[in-house]
């Protein structure tokens, strides 16, 4: 049986018993896991034909960003976690940044008051620098084992051919339908031609974009950010509103840092550093978790009540102290040091919440985005959480380029206290500045324990790092990853008050006695998340991938000798 024929019964099963795991028997296998099958079908395929990981984990981004253009694409950014089996860790950050005319009274009025029509969520002035583009050049560059052009030929070719409107992208689309008919080539390419949202199996032809795709094929990094592609994108920005330049385009680098490492237990977790804010963020938890363990006897009730104590300690700290580091003094050292963790731990108190407005106050001082995972027989690994931010960005598409334009500078604090679109608050440390990386909660992980390599992460906004946890928490205790990525979810981040629940998480019983402990419950009415998984036993090479029910995703396995 060939890999294409493997997945390909792969999806049978998905249909038929609603199974998003994938098993086999065999050794030196490759697993890619992605939140929608004809990225998961293009990463498998760079497989079959030679390439590792990396090439896979380009292809799948670049398909995700013509298929999901709700979710991702290269008008956007991310963080890549990338694993080399013979080398160290690394991360690579394609977060966008502020425009050069950017500053922090951007999005307020004379009175300082956040302007109306929120002009930070929709319309061109909402759209930062992408870096995708940058990323998917240079992981291919520096990491691949084929060129550019093999790695994006899959999605060039389904920008021109079209892909069928499937029952995802028309509730994204309702969703946002207002903003995307306010915009003529949003409404063009991804409305129906009366402005309605689309027939289920309908195509959506891109064929602006895959020319833009072609020309960074062929030119690279360079292609895409100077020269005739960079003037057409930036007209479109400014006519749409935006002050985008053509030096904002020229002077964008992605970044290479080191991920944050967090031993706990016996295992070791890489994650994104700042702007991403979930390195800190599950160090602290993780941390907290060390310095103050769930009482052995825990049940439901009390294992959610200790863990959302300690998710509010950290959104806390999220909202106080973290931002770029290049333009933001974030004292590391101080929050992942044991004696603060510690010390923030020390109060959780087992029979009573703690009112988030006792601790101090930061206000001063996502069914969305999307995540690929990606393992290679030569154990080479890849987890990367890439974003346009809000459904289809801006709701703005450059007609030149066929760029849908992101939405991230809503991630900056646009004033001290001022909650984002999801809820979450920031100060100065998060403010709008020419330049400037806006903080984000993208997080992906990659795991490393005695028996196994998992690259696991999930969309979801600032829901993300709170799900990463609980995952993390869930394959530490051994649950099979099948069940780690359908498992229920709930949050707490800080402000407001509440801990936030898919439907089904809690029974009346455990509702009942979480509120008796203080605790104010919100169910948020629908199922969160899209979570994709990649393992890989260190001992036998074998795979097992799993994609969360609650998309459209699928998990792909070949044998090593399928691609040779």
């Amino acid at each position: 049986m060939t890999g294409r024929q493997r997945i390909a019964l792969a999806a049978l099963c998905l249909a038929l018993a609603g199974c998003g795991n994938t098993e086999r028997e065999a050794t030196q296998q490759a697993g890619v896991a992605s939140a929608h099958p004809m990225a998961t079908e293009a990463g498998i395929r760079v497989l079959e034909s030679g390439g590792n990981a990396f090439d896979a984990a380009v292809a799948t981004a670049a398909t995700l960003g013509v298929v999901e253009p709700y979710s991702s694409g290269i008008g956007g950014g991310g963080f890549w976690v990338l694993r080399p089996a013979d080398g160290d860790p690394v991360v690579i950050d394609a977060r966008e940044t502020a425009p050069g005319k950017a500053h922090p009274d951007l999005y307020l009025d004379e009175d300082g008051e956040v302007l109306e029509g929120e002009p930070s969520l929709n319309g061109a002035l909402a759209a930062g620098i992408p870096g995708q583009p940058a990323a998917l050049d240079r992981i291919t560059g520096d990491y691949g084992n084929l060129p550019l052009h093999r790695n994006l030929a899959p999605a060039i070719k389904l920008a021109r051919t079209g892909f069928p409107v499937d029952e995802r992208y028309r509730s994204l689309a309702e969703f946002r339908l207002e903003v995307l008919r306010e915009d003529p080539t949003t409404r063009r390419l991804f409305l129906d031609g009366e402005g309605n949202v689309p027939e289920a199996g309908t195509l959506i032809h891109q064929p602006a974009l895959a020319d833009t795709l072609r020309t960074l094929a062929r030119k690279g990094r360079d292609g895409f950010y100077q020269g005739e592609l960079a003037q057409k994108l930036t007209r479109d920005v400014r006519a749409a509103g935006g002050i985008w330049t053509g030096e904002d385009l020229a002077e964008y680098e992605t970044i290479k840092r080191k991920p944050r490492i967090i031993d706990f237990r016996d295992a070791r977790i890489l994650t994104a550093p700042a702007p991403s804010s979930g390195g800190v963020a599950l160090g602290q938890l993780f941390g907290m978790l060390q310095a103050r363990p769930l009482p052995a006897t825990a049940d439901s009730v009390e294992r959610t009540h200790w863990l959302t104590e300690m998710m509010r300690r950290a959104y806390r700290d999220r909202a106080q102290y973290l931002g770029d580091p290049a333009f933001t003094d974030i004292p590391t050292q101080k929050l992942l040091s044991p004696d603060y963790l510690e010390s923030l731990a020390s109060d959780i108190t087992p029979d009573s919440a703690t009112p988030s407005g006792q601790l101090t106050d930061p206000g001063t001082d996502g069914r969305h985005t999307s995540h690929l995972s990606v393992i290679d027989a030569q154990g080479n690994a890849v987890s990367a959480t890439l974003s346009i931010n809000y459904p289809f960005g801006s709701g703005v598409t450059s007609e030149r380029t066929g760029i849908v334009l992101n939405n991230e500078m809503d991630d900056f604090s646009i004033r001290p206290g001022y909650p984002n679109a999801y809820g979450l608050i920031g100060g100065e440390a998060n403010r709008v500045e020419a330049g400037k990386r806006p903080l984000s909660s993208m997080s992906p992980v990659i795991l490393e324990t005695d028996g196994a390599i998992t690259a696991v992460g999930t969309p979801g906004g600032s829901r993300i790092i709170t799900m990463n946890f609980l995952a993390l928490l869930d394959l530490l205790d051994g649950h099979a990853p099948a069940s780690v990525v359908a498992n229920h979810r709930f949050h707490h981040q800080y402000q407001p008050d509440q801990i936030q629940h898919e439907p089904d998480t809690f029974t009346t019983t455990e509702k009942e006695r979480l509120r008796d402990l203080g605790h104010e419950l919100k169910d948020v009415g629908r199922t969160y998340g899209n979570m994709q998984l990649i393992r890989q036993a260190t001992d036998t090479g074998r795979i097992t991938g799993a994609s969360d029910p609650r998309g459209i995703g699928r998990a792909g396995v070949i044998d090593a000798t399928d691609s040779e």
